[in-house]
């Protein structure tokens, strides 16, 4: 099968257009023919960081897959072929305390497909049943592909993890990113005053429209001193905090007494020094957030095929394209979720 295939750690330019053996399924998983699948900066650090010793090359990345059921294994019993599919790129256990537990993602052996695993950017993918939900008829395969890690993710971390409740005051950084944009939908949702932080005018009235309330230009000016200005120094309640070392410091002198900042992202860099008396003179918490567990997937994909949360589709390319695409993404030029388009021949 083809697959957009890498020999070797480094940017896009080591990204190939190449073939690849085809997946053969076990008897609980099903073959996909992959439809599309997007791209994440998860995908950008799968790709730089990729320890020889430990991965097995060509390898491909792509954790959000969306497609068709081409066979299934003898034990699948919840889908049929020529069933359209959305994939949950998480991989846990099943059998650790946290698994058996209902939290998947805090799995001893947790993994995401496109790393632990070669992912989406191919023809084709063996994955696990439980790991599937079958697509509303009115979903595209390209808006489906553009929701689940990044929405899960933002779900989590906000619903879950950062106890966002109406009223209340979250600044979204990276606002024109995958899980930016969701979680601007997710908090208007819930009910809170949205101030998103993005990069320039165009990806500003897009922030507008998905529902911010403010939206700040990190390259005009000071923006953390228009964040003071605008809520009287008070500071806000909630910060999803997905930049990482660049912006730290100053998200956590962000926030009001009592404050919560979550994190779940890293995309400047994993080292980022910290007041310590800040955190313990203001009560602030700061809490981790990782993917999502099952039933938090299956409650923000239920949002989606309602219609009561929009993917967001900044481009789309074809496979043969996807240099470009990890390009487009590591210069950060998008707004929402750039997808590969896939056609088997």
């Amino acid at each position: 099968m083809k697959a957009a295939v890498f020999y070797e750690p480094g940017g896009p330019e080591k990204i190939q257009f190449g073939e690849v053996p085809n997946p053969q399924i076990d008897q609980d998983q099903v073959l996909i023919q992959v439809k599309a699948c997007s791209l994440n900066h998860f995908d950008l650090l799968v790709l730089r960081e990729a320890d020889p010793d430990n991965f097995t090359f060509p390898f491909w990345g792509g954790a959000d897959i969306a497609g068709i059921v081409d066979e299934i294994g003898k034990s699948v019993n919840q889908f049929e072929l020529g069933d359209r599919v959305v994939v949950n790129p998480g991989l846990s256990c099943g059998q650790c305390e946290h698994c058996l537990n209902g939290e998947e993602s805090q799995c001893n052996s947790y993994g995401i497909i496109g790393d632990t695993i070669p992912g989406g950017f191919a023809e084709f993918i063996a994955v696990n049943e439980t790991n599937l939900l079958k697509l509303p008829d009115q979903l595209s395969f390209e808006e489906a592909a553009a929701t689940p890690l990044v929405y899960q993710t933002a779900w989590r971390a906000l619903m879950t993890q950062g106890s966002l409740r109406p009223g209340e005051n979250i600044l979204i950084l990276g606002a024109s990113g995958g899980v930016g944009s969701a979680s601007i939908q997710i908090a208007k949702l819930a009910g809170a005053n949205v101030i998103a932080v993005t990069s320039n005018t165009e990806k500003m009235s897009f922030a507008k429209k998905l529902g911010a309330d403010i939206v700040l230009n990190r390259k005009s000016g000071d923006y953390w001193g228009e964040l003071a200005a605008l809520t009287g120094n008070r500071g806000v309640d909630l910060v999803l905090e997905n930049v990482g070392a660049a912006t730290w410091a100053q998200s956590l002198r962000s926030l009001v007494k009592g404050g919560r900042l979550v994190t779940c992202g890293r995309t400047t860099g994993n080292l980022a020094e910290t007041d310590i008396k800040l955190i313990f003179w203001n009560q602030l918490r700061i809490i981790g957030s990782t993917m999502a567990n099952r039933k938090e997937f299956s409650e923000v994909m239920q949002l989606i095929f309602q219609g009561k949360l929009s993917p967001v589709i900044d481009s789309v390319f074809t496979l043969e394209q996807a240099q470009s695409a990890y390009q487009r993404l590591h210069d950060a030029e998008q707004f929402g979720k750039i997808v590969i388009k896939i056609d088997a021949n």
